[in-house]
């Protein structure tokens, strides 16, 4: 399931709402929120929970709520009136080690409860099974990390996920947003450090290549363009790039296209590209051809020419190849993603992405 975030350091606005309706619109199914409340905002969140939960129901999205430390009671709820929460909207609890697991195992009898995937040990699930936790509502979501160089990594978190997923926890996760980062420090929240400053969809498409069941953005937005390349994977599997142009033959590489099934190790081959009438193309641009080039066969190559492709592995320039665009560094990440059959489609940048 794919979810995003909500923070409520202020009231929602029409603008939140808006954000609301499009994650929604775009296949997110669920929102995150996190009740860290100043003492002198104590009243204003009850609101704010109040009015995101009924948001949420409008648009039937689950809504998982964050009540480290005494945030419940703060706010004028209490986690012994589940049933005031549950009618609010909240689905789910996001409970910290100084919970005990009995007071956990009863509530998981009645709203999803995620634990500190960093922190759940085998006393925990041993102490969980005694107090008679409903375990088909358990999940483990993972922390996201605003300071830079506190991520964790790629071999702890599947480290972490095997020993989790042996315990039959379905597995959460938080990957960078690319709009509305969260203040003060403005460098996104990830759970892994490698994403940070990485495309959104690249992060997402890499947690669930390693098999993450729920996957997050932690900030609180994305750019319109992102939400687009998201929703055409979502909907109809196709991955989205745009590129700048070098050679006037750019236009002949826009548009859909679809890898072959006989994916070669240093370039992504369009399955269509040889059978597309185009006229003689000349040798042009015939440098060399780094990760993310864009590149069609010239008339030098014989029955060749015009087949259409896109550089994974740098390589030396060749006479008989053109490099007639280049996929922008934002979006050169999606490269990996391109597999076997994979469809993608090739968008000239705009200045206003």
């Amino acid at each position: 399931m794919y979810g995003f975030s909500i923070f409520m350091n202020k009231d929602l606005d029409e603008k939140t709402y808006s954000y609301i309706d499009k994650m929604a619109n775009q296949g997110f199914k669920g929102i995150f929120t996190s009740m860290h409340i100043p003492e002198d905002e104590v009243s204003l969140y009850k609101k704010r929970l109040m009015d995101l939960g009924k948001r949420g129901k409008e648009n039937h999205l689950k809504l998982m709520v964050d009540i480290s430390g005494n945030a419940l009671e703060k706010a004028g709820f209490s986690i012994n009136r589940l049933k005031e929460l549950k009618d609010l909207g909240v689905t789910g609890l996001r409970m910290d080690y100084h919970i005990s697991n009995e007071t956990i195992a009863k509530v998981s009898q009645e709203l999803t409860v995620s634990l500190n995937a960093s922190t759940i040990t085998p006393k925990d699930i041993d102490e969980l099974k005694e107090h008679k936790a409903n375990f088909s509502k358990l999940e483990a979501w993972h922390n996201y990390y605003p300071r830079p160089e506190t991520g964790l990594s790629r071999e702890g978190f599947l480290k972490k996920n095997e020993f989790l997923k042996n315990h039959s926890f379905q597995v959460m996760a938080f990957i960078p947003g690319d709009a509305s980062l969260r203040h003060p420090l403005y460098q996104g929240l990830p759970t892994l450090e490698e994403h940070r400053f990485k495309h959104p969809l690249a992060c997402l498409l890499d947690m669930e290549s390693m098999n993450v069941e729920h996957i997050y953005v932690g900030d609180g937005g994305l750019k319109d363009y992102t939400l687009k390349q998201i929703k055409g994977y979502f909907q109809e599997n196709i991955l989205s790039v745009r590129a700048s142009q070098t050679t006037t033959s750019f236009s002949y590489v826009l548009g859909q296209h679809e890898n072959r099934q006989d994916d070669a190790r240093d370039v992504i081959r369009s399955a269509q590209a040889r059978f597309k009438e185009i006229p003689e193309i000349i040798p042009e641009n015939t440098s060399e051809r780094s990760r993310g080039s864009i590149i069609i066969d010239n008339c030098d190559y014989g029955r060749y020419m015009g087949e259409i492709q896109i550089v994974k592995n740098d390589l030396a320039a060749d006479e008989k190849v053109n490099v007639v665009g280049k996929i922008i560094a934002e979006d050169r990440p999606l490269i990996t993603f391109i597999g076997s059959g994979q469809k993608f489609k090739i968008e000239k940048e705009k200045n206003n992405d």
